[in-house]
């Protein structure tokens, strides 16, 4: 009978690390692959493949697009691609980032529970933010087997505690007992055949690059009125119980938390932009006032006199308005 042959690890801040603890710690004949997933800036040049395969016994390598899986070796998703899985396949997504990352953890367990959920283990380790929660509920409910870092033992809590709050995992541990969990859980039979909701599949079509229409978005959630921070476009809600997302028909995807943020990032740009064009007109203002007291038309001197007062009045606001928004993120 086959076992649970997939491992998909995913992590955020803090994870070279913890990736390295396990790699170190995986026996050599591990009858399973290792697909892992840490967000990785576009223009930063990794060697997290030499870094793992000098840790331990396991070979690891950035996943290059149509590659069969084999067992006792570490994949790792390569900047600006989702690491997607498929049969015995990896695909590398070009979709939209989710959760402004690309490559993002939770394309990867969607797919997991797409193609081969029954054969699954999933993964959340340290990290910021929510990204995975919704990927590890979507594999649970097409029975993968999840597990998520005990978030008091985590460098940084946030993800696996959002994973723990909204996916509800079958197993949570410290990165010191995980080893030893995995171990035991890739050499399970695989699970029952399970029915894959048709939404999980949308959005695994979705991190592939394939265009949603908009009629297919409203099949898995709600039009909002919200608009999406990346493209501007509408962006539809997605309900899963006590995660809410948000995803436009680009594709770009949202934790409710980091919509928020995003929001506020797009507030902070257009209050500088604002406050610039303002400074700029108080400015220019300014220059009039000084070329109608030049030529003595004393009327145009205090018209423009008026008028710079009156923009560095409202640049004053602006920047007031800036200070009150960095005071409450550093809250």
């Amino acid at each position: 009978m086959a076992n649970r042959d997939i491992l998909a690890i995913g992590t955020s801040a803090g994870g070279f690390d913890a990736l390295r603890f396990l790699a170190s710690e995986f026996p050599r004949d591990l009858p399973a692959s290792v697909l892992c997933v840490i967000h990785l800036p576009s223009h930063y040049d990794s060697t997290l493949d030499s870094i793992l395969t000098q840790a331990g016994p396991l070979s690891a390598s950035f996943a290059k697009d149509g590659e069969s899986l084999r067992r006792n070796h570490i994949y790792i998703g390569p900047p600006s691609s989702h690491l997607l899985v498929d049969g015995d396949k990896l695909h590398l997504g070009n979709g939209p980032r989710e959760n402004h990352s690309r490559p993002s953890i939770d394309p990867l367990f969607r797919s997991a529970a797409v193609c081969c959920a029954r054969r699954a283990v999933g993964v959340v380790l340290t990290g910021t933010l929510g990204d995975g929660a919704s990927g590890l509920e979507a594999l649970k409910r097409c029975g993968g087997v999840t597990v998520v870092q005990n978030p008091k033992d985590a460098a940084f809590p946030e993800m696996p505690a959002t994973a723990l709050d909204r996916a509800k995992p079958h197993h949570v541990t410290s990165l010191r007992g995980m080893p030893e969990l995995l171990q035991k859980l890739v050499t399970l039979p695989e699970g029952p055949p399970t029915p894959v909701p048709e939404e999980i599949k949308y959005e695994v079509d979705i991190a592939r690059g394939r265009h949603m229409r908009m009629h297919e978005m409203d099949r898995i959630g709600r039009r909002s009125v919200l608009a999406c921070p990346d493209c501007h476009g509408v962006m539809w809600e997605i309900d899963e119980g006590e995660l809410i997302r948000y995803r436009c028909h680009v594709g770009h995807a949202y934790t409710a938390e980091v919509m928020s943020l995003a929001l506020d990032e797009n507030l902070s740009r257009a209050l500088a932009s604002a406050l610039r064009a303002l400074d700029e007109r108080a400015a220019l203002a300014e220059k009039l006032r000084q070329q109608a007291s030049t030529s003595g038309r004393k009327h145009l001197v205090e018209h423009w006199a008026q008028k710079a007062k009156e923009f560095e009045a409202d640049a004053e606001i602006i920047r007031s308005s800036i200070a009150r928004m960095d005071e409450l993120a550093r809250k």
